[in-house]
């Protein structure tokens, strides 16, 4: 096995960066990477693994994790982060649930993770096959863990309640990054909306784990950083993530700052101190990283 910069994907070429020690991996593609990939391709199945060059993809795959990435491939928004194909989307699968549960019960799955690209172009956002996907794996597969992603859906409160309605465990709705940095990293995002979003879930049903995730090295300050801490846990956010931003191409917004495994540290306690459930803090972390360890025992305000 070579020793490879953490962008490499077999979708694109290794990118050139002069990263941190802590920032190489080691490329495995094994018997269960392969055999996940073929099933992905036979089920016509997108991952956030692959379409967001996700570093972590080969050790996910080969321990049998996945990310499902419903409502397509192509986002009608362009962060300046983020490596999903931008565009017009032109269809809406609404056989993909009945796939996406099937596809788990082949895998064996005991713990699943939904997320999407944004479909701004829907009046419900996607919310409709958000819940149909939870309510088929629920079906399909009893006692399957069950944590969806999903977008803001434009503040549209009745597609959040839907998606909360179908009761999946984990609710995650990314932060990503500080307010001041919102016009440049989600132009079309708002900092209240995504906090409201997460506040709403949690007041509908206090018995769904809320949970949300930062990326760091954009031009923020520690200081900020604490500042959107305390904002997430004043919204009884239970769960945190936090992880480097790493840039996939020239297109994308620049690295400002790598961040060394000991800050990770610094930043997981002071968020544990703050009353956080769980808290992933590292340079590879990602949203869905771990996944199954982060649900809590218990959920509290």
């Amino acid at each position: 096995m070579e020793s490879l910069p953490i962008l490499h994907t077999e979708r694109s070429e290794p990118r050139k960066q002069n990263l941190p020690p802590w920032l190489k991996i080691r490329l495995t593609q094994g018997a269960n990477y392969t055999e996940l990939k073929n099933l992905m391709r036979s089920q016509t199945l997108h991952t956030v693994c692959e379409e967001a060059l996700c570093p972590n993809i080969f050790e996910c795959w080969e321990s049998r994790t996945a990310t499902f990435l419903i409502l397509g491939d192509i986002c009608t928004r362009n962060c300046g982060f983020c490596a999903i194909t931008t565009g017009r989307p032109t269809q809406l699968d609404r056989e993909e649930p009945f796939r996406v549960a099937e596809t788990v019960k082949t895998m064996g799955l005991n713990h699943v993770v939904i997320t999407s690209v944004t479909r701004d172009d829907l009046k419900d956002g996607g919310a409709e096959i958000f819940a149909r996907t939870i309510e088929e794996i629920r079906r399909t597969v009893p006692g399957c863990g069950i944590e969806v992603l999903t977008p803001d859906f434009l503040g549209n409160w009745d597609a959040v309640a839907a998606v909360t309605t179908a009761r999946p465990d984990i609710y995650n709705h990314n932060t990503e990054t500080v307010p001041r940095l919102y016009r440049r990293v989600r132009p079309k995002a708002r900092y209240e909306r995504t906090l409201e979003l997460l506040q709403r879930v949690k007041d509908q049903d206090p018995t769904i784990v809320t949970k949300s995730g930062i990326m760091v090295g954009l031009g923020e300050t520690r200081e900020e950083i604490h500042e959107v801490l305390v904002d997430m846990r004043s919204h009884h956010i239970d769960v945190l993530t936090v992880g480097q931003y790493l840039r996939p191409d020239q297109k994308h917004l620049p690295v400002e700052k790598f961040y060394t495994p000991d800050e990770f540290l610094e930043i997981k306690s002071e968020a544990e101190e703050l009353g956080f459930l769980h808290v992933e803090s590292g340079p590879l972390v990602r949203s869905s990283y771990h996944a199954a360890s982060q649900v809590p025992t218990s959920v509290g305000g």
